[in-house]
């Protein structure tokens, strides 16, 4: 009997070896290809001129006045399509838009492609997308697979050769959908405030589309990092100021500052380095949150606050979010 329990065993470990081999490989293949994605919209639609300004239609842009505040909200790797906030994200941006009602919230921006395309809408995602749909839970092995793709895209955003082309793409998608929520005064004066809010590798997306957008609109860039992976390069010399909230149990969030050499603090003159020691990069301590999930920063699990009175994580996040001075001349 134990030698069949050893040989059962021993063929389980071999097979789950060679699966995740197999599932390695693939995503090595898959990820050095990935940038070709992106390069195909940046040839049929980017024209290769990342000093351009999109095409905005002529209703998107108001002769005089216009909103004085956007927030655009960008989501984790967790989501697969802009259509699909999870409840504590979208109830974050409730809350925000009733605490700051002169600001527009945009939300409908997928990070995790040039042209923010969802996963559904990309044919070789699809029937992965379609699975993961039916089977509806957070951790299926499908939905972990197109988790991995969006990972993809971040490295796309902090890459040297290929970041340009995808951060354009994004900050297209993000002018046009600022717009399409309400029209831009391109005259602006004082400048627009632009609040980006990123989430996991949302964060990295947002730096990422900073320069552009502070080149073609009249708006000053605030990014609000929460929980945040970045590479310490881009959109810091963009933005006015940078807010990253960091939880005591979000080991996911000291990733970026293990891999990114421009985060370490012997590279000193990094753009991170330089924002951080003027205090233009500014940690803030969140709470006991966790990366994601009922203890993360949209988590709705009750949890004891500073105060001792009973609260949950997401409003431990939304408090720590509305005490930032800057929403206070909006």
């Amino acid at each position: 009997m134990k030698s069949l329990l050893s040989n059962l065993a021993g063929r389980a470990v071999g097979d789950t070896s060679k699966l995740l081999t197999a599932l390695g490989l693939f995503f090595l293949a898959w990820g050095t290809i990935a940038p070709i994605s992106t390069l195909s919209w940046w040839w049929q639609d980017g024209n290769g001129l990342a000093d351009q300004r999109p095409d905005l239609p002529d209703d998107a842009i108001a002769t005089e006045g216009g909103p004085p505040c956007y927030l655009v909200f960008l989501t984790g790797v967790g989501d697969v399509s802009d259509e699909a906030l999870a409840d504590g994200e979208a109830a974050f941006l409730e809350a925000m838009e009733a605490a700051i009602p002169n600001c527009v919230v945009v939300a409908d921006v997928f990070p995790y492609s040039a042209a923010s395309d969802d996963v559904g809408g990309q044919p070789f995602f699809r029937w992965l997308w379609e699975i993961s749909e039916e089977v509806g839970t957070s951790d299926n092995p499908a939905r972990m697979v197109l988790q991995a793709r969006n990972l993809w895209r971040i490295a796309l955003s902090a890459d040297n050769r290929y970041g340009q082309a995808y951060n354009r793409g994004v900050a297209a998608t993000i002018a046009e959908r600022m717009a399409a929520a309400a029209a831009i005064n391109l005259d602006a004066d004082p400048p627009v405030q632009l609040l980006m809010a990123g989430t996991s590798g949302g964060a990295q997306v947002a730096l990422g589309a900073a320069p552009y957008l502070r080149q073609w609109l009249p708006v000053e860039i605030t990014v609000i990092s929460i929980g945040g992976v970045f590479d310490g390069q881009e959109g810091f010399e963009a933005a006015e100021q940078v807010y990253h909230l960091h939880g005591d149990g979000d080991w996911v969030d000291n990733v970026g500052s293990a891999i990114f050499p421009s985060r370490w603090r012997w590279t000193w003159g990094s753009p991170f380095n330089r924002a951080r020691r003027s205090g233009q990069y500014l940690p803030i301590a969140s709470g006991p949150h966790e990366h994601d999930g009922d203890r993360g920063y949209f988590g709705q699990d009750p949890v004891e606050g500073e105060d001792g009175e009973p609260t949950t994580y997401l409003d431990l996040t939304l408090e720590r979010v509305q005490a930032l001075p800057i929403w206070d001349d909006l």
